[in-house]
């Protein structure tokens, strides 16, 4: 049904009178902020699209505890797939532990041979603060890669306080991680390309 501006306008109003015969001080605030919303500035929205067709994706993925990170590249790999990647656009490079990943995605992110690099691992917290230092390394790592080189270089590792929990996160119950990283990845290649290009 196709309602005219100004029979919008006319209910609005009459609304408005309603409540201010009978309504209580807190309703008649809500209307005002509905209203403000209303007119709040509209700006241009700039989003990436989930097309991974044109895009080359490096994938670096610790072997440390494998049976989780295993789950991660799957899902990565999983997701680029319906995304539109073809083999030949992804690599998968494979490293011993979540501390070596920065490293080497600083250095294919420096390559140029990509257009994202996608990192992936799995850091359990133990009974010492070793856990403390690795996690915050390896999220300092790759955040550096990516602000160092432009290129987007994702945080697909899992850090969580035990296996079970990190095994929620490979896709048993709370999604999988590196499916979503991948995805994160997908958009942000597109959206730089269509701000920057």
């Amino acid at each position: 049904m196709n309602v005219s501006t100004d029979s919008k306008s006319t209910a609005t109003d009459k609304f408005i009178n309603l409540m201010r015969l009978r309504a209580s001080p807190i309703l008649q605030n809500v209307v005002t902020i509905q209203l403000a919303e209303s007119s709040r500035l509209q700006p241009t929205v700039h989003e990436g699209h989930l097309n991974a067709e044109t895009f080359r994706f490096a994938i670096v993925a610790s072997r440390w505890n494998e049976l989780i990170s295993a789950r991660l590249v799957e899902g990565a790999l999983d997701a680029l797939k319906r995304l539109g990647a073809g083999d030949e656009q992804v690599d998968l490079y494979r490293v011993p532990g979540s501390f070596e990943i920065p490293l080497l995605a600083l250095r294919l992110a420096q390559s140029r041979k990509f257009d994202a690099i996608i990192c992936l691992g799995t850091i359990i917290r133990g009974q010492t603060p070793h856990f403390d230092y690795i996690a915050a390394e390896v999220a300092r790592g790759i955040s550096q890669a990516a602000l160092t080189t432009g290129i987007p270089v994702v945080f697909g590792i899992v850090t969580a306080d035990t296996v079970d929990q990190a095994i929620d996160r490979a896709g048993v119950k709370l999604g999988n991680k590196g499916f979503e990283a991948a995805m994160t990845a997908v958009e942000l290649v597109n959206l730089y390309k269509k701000a920057f290009e």
